[in-house]
């Protein structure tokens, strides 16, 4: 069960203790999909071990902003939240707070991200109230809502994730990539995406269908590395 932390340094704040840059490569975000959940929090476990950090962080960074603003926060709250959520899981982890055998990584990051997110509520709500304006937010509370709500996320950037790989290992003038993106992503109508890539409407579902099953193989091998049950 994860308890209320104390108090870290926001992004905006000197810190010595900082998360290292992320690498990108081949213009889109490097995930380390060899690397499986528990390997990569052993590695948290070294100072000097930045690929882990910064794997930690672009793994579930993502996904800690889109819960917050799911959770009603705006970019640039949601991105403080994330930067604080990380740091705080770093430091009690590396304290030895956080057991696996009483909890699920994604139990422990929730508890840590509506906490930063009330405590946003709660600064400007005092701000409201010496307004006289109106300050009441609610928070779901419940773990099957908020499991939810970053099961959903978790998914999404999952989906990106595998999307911008299969970019990235496509040839540039590769038409089945881009039909399916404009057919399933961008929502164009078939006309326009036929005219466009010069595709007839069966080569354009058929590219589809291809890119599909392409991106879900990759899924699904993401799915597992991002499974914290993975030894």
């Amino acid at each position: 069960m994860y308890s209320a932390p104390t108090p870290v340094q926001s992004r905006s704040s000197e810190s010595a203790e900082r998360i290292p840059p992320i690498r990108y490569h081949g213009g889109y975000l490097a995930m380390d999909i060899e690397r499986t959940t528990t390997t990569l929090l052993e590695g948290l476990f070294d100072t000097d071990n930045e690929a882990a950090w910064a794997m930690f962080d672009a793994r579930y960074r993502p996904i800690v902003v889109a819960f917050a603003r799911k959770l009603g926060m705006t970019e640039s709250d949601a991105g403080d939240v994330a930067q604080e959520t990380i740091l705080q899981f770093l430091k009690e982890y590396k304290a030895g707070k956080y057991d696996r055998n009483r909890g699920r990584l994604r139990s422990w990051l929730i508890g840590i991200a509506r906490f930063r997110v009330a405590g946003v509520y709660r600064k400007k709500a005092s701000k409201r109230e010496y307004r006289g304006e109106s300050a009441m937010v609610i928070l779901p509370d419940d773990d099957a809502t908020l499991e939810t709500l970053w099961d959903a996320e978790r998914r999404t950037v999952l989906l990106q994730a595998a999307f911008k790989e299969m970019q990235a290992t496509t040839k540039a003038d590769d038409r089945n990539t881009k039909a399916f993106e404009m057919l399933v992503f961008n929502q164009i109508p078939i006309e326009t995406v036929c005219a466009e890539l010069d595709m007839t409407a069966q080569q354009a579902y058929l590219a589809k269908s291809r890119s599909a099953k392409r991106l879900k193989t990759i899924i699904d091998r993401l799915d597992l590395v991002y499974d914290e049950g993975t030894p």
